[in-house]
């Protein structure tokens, strides 16, 4: 997270149903070879309470519905019979919450003609206070599979710095990249600015450092229309981009590790340890992944 940014110069969270935060995606690799690439990339956050209401910020977007710009529920869900924040609310209450959070913003890639990857996309969760109490990591492969890491803010992991958590990977992602690592997430939440930082470290230290920081800008068709202009194609490119730079980590000579089997769809994780998830006779979390 670069010098400067905090959580109080940042600001609030949006007000509004829905915004873009426009952009730069970059990944750092540090051993065996080194390996950069940036590249730059808009993502979309929207309030689940308020997908109506997002529906109808602009005539290029749609939520729900074929669009230049749309957000689909069930892309997050796996279930287009499932809305995503009681899927959300599941997660979360598995995962131990004592309360149903005020409101859960999701950050995202939208689907641009019909088309998404989304990598990576993150949850927040925030109490009635406007305080954030909870992080939800949604992790998709190339390979059609999803795992979700539910984070619950615990005591010393937010900070005027952002919010501090980390855990085991448990999720095949990379074929270059072995499953025994640690994720380390830096979190500067969603307002004026979004920043993410993820380390990923094996016993002997960090192997590979991904970030993503934009800057907020409403959903309105003008700015739609400029930044598909500036950046045509962003499902193509993201997709095309990953298996680009794994050609270019093949030929440096980087070792392929074979993809084990696909964990369950979710992983609970407080203070760094993975917690039993709360027992409970009918499970809401569910669907076929993507």
């Amino acid at each position: 997270m670069r010098s400067g940014s905090s959580v109080r110069r940042n600001g609030d969270a949006p007000c509004e149903a829905a915004v873009l935060y426009a952009g730069k995606v970059m990944h750092q690799r540090m051993k065996p070879v080194g390996h950069r690439f940036a590249y730059d990339v808009f993502s979309l956050m929207i309030d689940l309470d308020r997908l109506n209401e997002a529906d109808r910020l602009s005539a290029v977007f749609s939520v729900n519905r074929r669009n230049l710009l749309s957000f689909y529920e069930s892309d997050h869900t796996g279930d287009a019979g499932i809305p995503l924040r009681r899927y959300a609310d599941a997660l979360l209450g598995e995962a131990g919450m004592p309360a149903r959070p005020a409101r859960i913003l999701l950050v995202c890639y939208p689907r641009i003609l019909g088309l998404v990857f989304n990598p990576l996309a993150v949850y927040y969760a925030y109490d009635e206070a406007g305080a954030l109490v909870a992080m939800i990591y949604e992790v998709h492969n190339t390979f059609g599979e999803r795992h979700t890491y539910v984070c619950p803010i615990m005591p010393g992991e937010i900070s005027d710095a952002g919010v501090r958590q980390q855990c085991d990977k448990v999720f095949h992602v990379s074929p270059f990249i072995p499953m025994t690592m640690r994720y380390r997430f830096r979190m500067l939440p969603p307002a004026q600015e979004i920043r993410w930082r993820i380390l990923e470290t094996d016993k002997d230290g960090p192997l590979l450092a991904a970030t993503f920081s934009g800057m907020c800008m409403p959903l309105k068709t003008g700015k739609i229309l400029r930044l598909v202009a500036r950046i045509p194609h962003l499902t193509f490119k993201i997709v095309a981009g990953i298996h680009w730079e794994a050609l270019k980590l093949w030929g440096k000579g980087v070792c392929i590790v074979s993809r084990p089997p696909a964990p369950e769809l979710m992983s609970v994780w407080k203070e760094g340890r993975r917690a039993m998830r709360r027992p409970s006779d009918q499970s809401n979390v569910g669907g076929p992944a993507e």
